[in-house]
C-alpha cells in the first residue's frame, strides 16, 4: 500500500514528536481517516527531503506523529524553469499549474497580457492565488516532489519581461522560428505563454527585445494549455531529466 505523503509547513526533525498543523491534521483524521501506528511520509517543501513518520494519536482537531528519519529525494530536475502563464478562463489555469509542477517546473508566474480575458479584483485574485498555491501543494504530494515550487503574484507582462533572467528564454508564438540546435548546457529557462489568441504583436517584440527567442513549437496551433506544457516538455527533454 502506498504511504500518503503530506505537505506541513512546519520545521521537520528526525526523532521528534510533532503535532500536525490544522490543515493536515484535518486531511489525515478526517479525509484519509488514519489512526494510530500507520506511516506518513512528511516534507515542508523547503529542500530536496522528506520525513518518515508514525502516527501516535488522531483526533478530530489533532493528529501527534513521531518523526523516525529523514531521506533525501533526487527528483529535481537539474534545469529551472520559470513559467510565465496568461490568465486563463475556466480550470485551464488551474490544470495548467497542476502538470507544470508534474513535470518539474520550480517558479510560475501568472500573467496579465493584452488578450487577457479573465476578469478579477484584488479579493478574488487573493483567492485565486491560494487556490493555486493549493494546488501546487497537492501537485507535490502526487507526484513525490518534497520541494514547492514559487508562486509569484499576478504581474503585467511588460515588467515581467523586463525582470527575468536565465540561460534560455523562450516567448511561444505561432510565427516565430523552429527549433534550434540545443545549446550544450542550460542551468535556466524561462517560458513565455500567451493567452487563448496568443500574445500580442508588441508584447512578443517586447520579448525579443529582453532577450527572448520567439518559438514556433509544430505546425498546428496549440490551445495555452497545451503550448506551455509542452515547452516544459521540450526544455527537459533537451535539459533536463527527461
Amino acid at each position: 500500500m502506498r504511504i500518503p505523503r503530506i505537505f506541513t509547513p512546519q520545521t521537520l526533525i528526525e526523532n521528534t514528536l510533532i503535532e500536525l498543523d490544522e490543515h493536515a491534521a484535518n486531511h489525515v483524521a478526517r479525509v484519509l481517516r488514519m489512526t494510530a501506528g500507520r506511516e506518513l511520509i512528511l516534507f515542508n517543501g523547503q529542500r530536496p527531503a522528506h520525513f518518515k513518520a508514525i502516527i501516535e494519536e488522531t483526533s478530530k482537531k489533532r493528529v501527534s506523529v513521531s518523526i523516525t528519519n529523514e531521506l533525501q529525494s533526487q527528483n529535481e530536475s537539474p534545469i529551472n524553469i520559470h513559467l510565465g502563464q496568461a490568465l486563463s478562463k475556466g480550470d485551464k489555469m488551474e490544470f495548467t499549474i497542476q502538470k507544470a509542477v508534474e513535470l518539474g517546473v520550480t517558479e510560475i508566474t501568472p500573467l496579465w497580457t493584452e488578450h487577457c480575458d479573465v476578469k478579477l479584483n484584488a479579493e478574488r485574485l487573493e483567492k485565486k492565488h491560494k487556490q493555486w498555491q493549493g494546488i501546487i501543494i497537492s501537485a507535490c504530494e502526487q507526484c513525490g516532489r518534497d520541494v514547492l515550487p514559487k508562486l509569484n503574484p499576478a504581474t503585467k507582462i511588460q515588467s515581467w519581461l523586463s525582470e527575468v533572467n536565465a540561460d534560455e528564454k523562450w516567448v511561444l508564438d505561432p510565427r516565430g522560428n523552429k527549433q534550434s540546435k540545443a545549446k550544450s548546457e542550460v542551468a535556466d529557462a524561462v517560458i513565455a505563454v500567451g493567452p487563448e489568441g496568443g500574445l500580442s504583436q508588441i508584447e512578443i517584440e517586447l520579448a525579443c527585445q529582453n532577450g527572448f527567442s520567439s518559438k514556433l513549437i509544430g505546425p498546428r496551433v496549440l490551445r495555452t494549455e497545451t503550448a506551455a506544457l509542452t515547452a516544459i516538455s521540450l526544455l527537459q527533454y533537451q535539459y533536463g531529466d527527461f
